[in-house]
Parts: structure tokens; C-alpha cells; sequence
């Protein structure tokens, strides 16, 4: 779905509007009967993608599923993913297992990106075997991991003590990544600038 780079004013009212209204469950339903309901699509998808970027997740989640009920709605998986990550993002991994169960059932395939949504909410709470069974799933599917699948998957496999693991991904990039020695240097400097920036703090 096209997204603007840039939130319209109507969209940033609605956001405000939103953030407002939370601690009232009837205030709430006004904005959403009034202010909400009148923003044109492209609004509504920008101030989705805003209280996702804010972290906003109750307020996310509420907006997500009254975008479903829109007329223009169609079953689209970059809202899916996006509504993972924020799940995965806060250790909300049933409701994200949720969301990948109903994109099927909205009779969408998962992509690479989906896939490697629920990786990363599976690794950031140390579910190895959950994490591999994913990655198993994503390839079979017809998937190709890309970069950021096989970041999140070696850095956090080594963070976690699992080396072998890391060991063997490493060597299936030469399989999927254009230029892997090149990647994998990335991925070990970019580990070590962590390191050091943890220390300074």
C-alpha cells in the first residue's frame, strides 16, 4: 500500500486526537466514530505507521483492526508485518503468532518480510528452537532469507551462546546473499560497535 513520506495535518490531528482520548473508553469511541472515520485512506495508513513508529501499541492495534473494517480494505501483508514487528517489538509473541495465523486465513502467503518478523520475536526471547522452526518454514515456503533474516538470526544465535548455529547460517549465506564475506564483515563490525557503545554508556 502507498504510504506519504510526510504525515498530512489531518493525519497528525488524528494521532494527537488518539493519544488524547486513551484514557477514556468513550472519548475514545468518538474519535474513532468522528475524526477517524472521515480520514481518507492514505491519512488513515500514515497515522497507523505513526503510533507504530511512537509505540503507541494499544492505540496501533485498535486502528489496525478498524482499517479491516474499512470498504477499500484489502488483505495486505505489509500491514501484517508491520503489526508483528510492534507485537515481537514488546514481547507480545501470542498475539503476533495470532496475526501470522490470520494473514492465512485472509488468504495471504507469508513473504521473507512476515517471516522474518516473527524470527526476531522469537530469538528476542531466546525461543532457539521456535526461532530455527520459523526459519525452516520460511525456506520451504519458498522464501529467500535476505540480509536483515540473517543478521538477526547470526547475532542473536551468538548472543545466546548458540556458535554452531551461527556457524551454519553463516555458511547458508553464501547460498542467498550477494556478496557474503562482504556482509558478514558488516555483521561482525556492527556487533563490535555495539559492544564498544555499551561500554561507554
Amino acid at each position: 500500500m502507498w504510504r506519504s513520506r510526510v504525515l498530512s495535518t489531518e493525519a497528525i490531528q488524528a494521532v494527537q486526537a488518539l493519544k488524547l482520548a486513551k484514557p477514556s473508553p468513550m472519548k475514545l469511541d468518538e474519535v474513532f466514530g468522528g475524526r477517524l472515520s472521515r480520514l481518507l485512506k492514505a491519512d488513515l495508513l500514515d497515522a497507523l505507521e505513526e503510533l507504530q513508529r511512537q509505540n503507541e501499541l494499544d492505540l496501533a492495534l485498535k486502528v489496525f483492526k478498524f482499517v479491516r473494517k474499512e470498504v477499500w480494505y484489502k488483505p495486505d501483508l505489509s500491514l501484517y508485518s508491520d503489526m508483528i514487528r510492534l507485537l515481537g517489538k514488546n514481547n507480545l509473541l501470542e498475539m503476533a503468532e495470532e496475526l501470522f495465523r490470520e494473514l492465512k486465513e485472509e488468504g495471504l502467503e507469508p513473504n521473507t518480510r512476515v517471516f522474518t518478523e516473527m524470527i526476531g520475536a522469537y530469538i528476542q526471547l531466546g525461543m532457539v528452537e521456535k526461532t530455527m522452526e520459523t526459519y525452516g518454514l520460511m525456506k520451504t515456503s519458498g522464501c529467500a532469507p535476505e540480509k536483515l533474516t540473517f543478521t538477526i538470526l547470526i547475532r542473536n544465535l551468538e548472543k545466546v551462546g548458540e556458535e554452531e548455529m551461527a556457524a551454519e547460517l553463516k555458511k547458508e549465506c553464501l547460498e542467498y546473499i550477494n556478496y557474503p564475506e562482504k556482509f558478514l564483515e558488516e555483521v561482525e563490525r556492527s556487533k563490535h560497535r555495539k559492544r564498544r557503545t555499551l561500554r561507554l554508556v
